[in-house]
């Protein structure tokens, strides 16, 4: 009896979860621009039918999915500015500003980009207070760290969608909405922003520096990638990811750290540490790694998607970690709702997060005759199960399907976490003794090595990938055709499991 209970309360809270989703979907595909009145209207009229029909319990029900789903639209339009003084109503005019780097600097060849957080500036020639963030491209030198406080002079301009990019939306997922073109930046001063962050940089712009000194190019960039997630200096080799299907090893993203926990799991396992055991040093990496990248939100993202997959297989009971799952969007989308249409890392995350979870159980008895050497049966099948549950939303984002991308990832998956482990090693090392290391560092390039040669030579295959790109119909397609197969199948499996 108090299963059956417990049951119909998850399900409502699902329920409940998903009417929240969907309103931010709703809004974000319909890029609603609703006036707060017909809102706030709306709210008075759900409240008036909730205590009208509140012994109802059908009629109530409806009413609060009804409510969770105008709650989802209401936080979607609060993710676009709303004060008078907000620099996105100033586009078009020149200004005077001053703040401070609030992001980490994104440093490439052809220079730096900023975003700066504007505090308490006075524009002398709009002569009002302004606030929000501007972005801004500068020389590679002079500099600009985390933190340090500039005076912006330029001309403010409104970021332009193209015929296929929404820069707009791109921006405005990260809470931009004005661009600083031509500017002339000083620095007035230093030492804004969080502490514990600007910790984190200085540690992870040390360990930049001892990895450049270590490796060579393009692994000192491989190496980085993976420890942190840069994407610099890989030069043909981003092409050969893209071919081979294996972009996420150098990518912050949920599939990146899920998979990698899946195989330190199963890897643990084969050398006799109990699961529990496994599953606290295993989320204790992906804590240390989620600080060692910088702590961004799209890391910290990445790294709650990785602690999922390992609750999942903790619990081992589907209805418990769906709620876990439901509630985790929820509140990522509670703090940023424009991430679910225009951040192709979080859908993939969560995407490769849900085929983990709910399809790998499901198809690891179609591979009981692969070996259980080094975790390799549970390595494949994460991996098939991650490709599925991602391959609708790579089609419709990207374009391009790779044919070779299940065997690559096979043939390399299994070494990313001991490369980063020796990676790592190597440069706690270098910090105490340079030639200790180096030693590590060379074992590590043997591993980085053998990777690069299997890519390069399955990327030069004229089949390894072909452009092949969905509309969002389609995609929405084939996510119901996946969910009906692996479910009629499920139900097909539980029936002969009774007889």
């Amino acid at each position: 009896m108090w299963e059956g209970i417990i049951n119909s309360k998850s399900k409502t809270f699902l329920t409940f979860c998903f009417c929240f989703i969907i309103g931010v979907a709703a809004a974000s595909l319909l890029e609603l621009k609703i006036g707060f009145l017909y809102l706030y209207l709306s709210l008075f009229i759900i409240v008036t039918l909730l205590i009208i029909f509140w012994q109802n319990k059908i009629t109530r029900f409806f009413v609060i999915c009804i409510l969770f789903f105008v709650i989802g639209v209401i936080r979607y339009l609060l993710a676009f500015p709303l004060s008078s003084n907000h620099i996105a109503n100033y586009v078009g005019k020149k200004a005077e500003l001053t703040g401070f780097v609030s992001r980490e600097p994104d440093v490439r060849e052809d220079g730096v980009r900023y975003v700066l957080k504007i505090k308490n500036p006075k524009s002398k020639i709009l002569n009002h207070e302004i606030d929000g963030r501007v972005y801004f491209k500068s020389n590679l030198y002079p500099r600009f760290q985390y933190g340090d406080v500039l005076k912006l002079n330029c001309e403010l301009e409104k970021p332009e969608a193209s015929d296929d990019f929404r820069y707009d939306m791109y921006m405005a997922k990260e809470g931009i909405f004005a661009l600083c073109q031509s500017p002339w930046a000083e620095k007035v001063g230093e030492g804004e922003g969080f502490f514990a962050y600007s910790a984190i940089l200085w540690l992870k712009n040390k360990a930049a520096d001892k990895i450049n000194l270590l490796w060579h190019e393009p692994m000192a960039s491989f190496m980085a990638g993976l420890l942190y997630g840069y994407r610099g200096g890989l030069g043909e080799l981003n092409q050969a990811f893209n071919r081979t299907g294996i972009t996420h090893i150098v990518a912050i993203s949920g599939y990146n750290i899920s998979i990698i926990a899946t195989i330190l799991i199963a890897f643990f396992t084969f050398l006799y540490i109990p699961r529990k055991k496994a599953f606290w040093l295993v989320c204790g990496g992906i804590l240390l790694f989620v600080i060692f990248a910088g702590a961004s939100a799209s890391v910290v993202r990445a790294g709650i998607m990785g602690a999922l997959v390992l609750l999942a297989k903790q619990l081992g009971r589907l209805s418990r970690v769906g709620n876990v799952l439901a509630l985790s969007a929820v509140l990522m989308l509670l703090q940023n709702p424009l991430v679910l249409r225009w951040d192709a890392g979080f859908q993939l995350s969560f995407a490769a997060t849900l085929g983990l979870v709910y399809l790998s159980p499901r198809i690891q008895r179609w591979f009981v005759r692969l070996p259980e050497f080094y975790g390799l049966r549970e390595t494949f099948v994460s991996t098939i199960a991650a490709i599925i549950a991602t391959l609708p939303l790579i089609l419709f984002n990207f374009g391009r399907l790779s044919i070779v991308a299940p065997i690559v990832n096979v043939l390399v998956l299994w070494l990313i976490p001991f490369l980063m482990l020796f990676g790592f090693l190597a440069v706690v090392l270098s910090l105490i003794f340079l030639p200790a290391g180096q030693v590590v560092a060379w074992i590590a390039w043997v591993g980085l090595k053998y990777i690069v040669l299997v890519v390069t030579w399955f990327s030069n295959l004229k089949w390894a990938a072909i452009e092949f790109r969905i509309n969002w119909v389609i995609m929405v397609l084939l996510y119901l055709l996946i969910i009906s197969i692996f479910y009629a199948k499920s139900k097909n499996f539980r029936f002969q499991s009774r007889l």
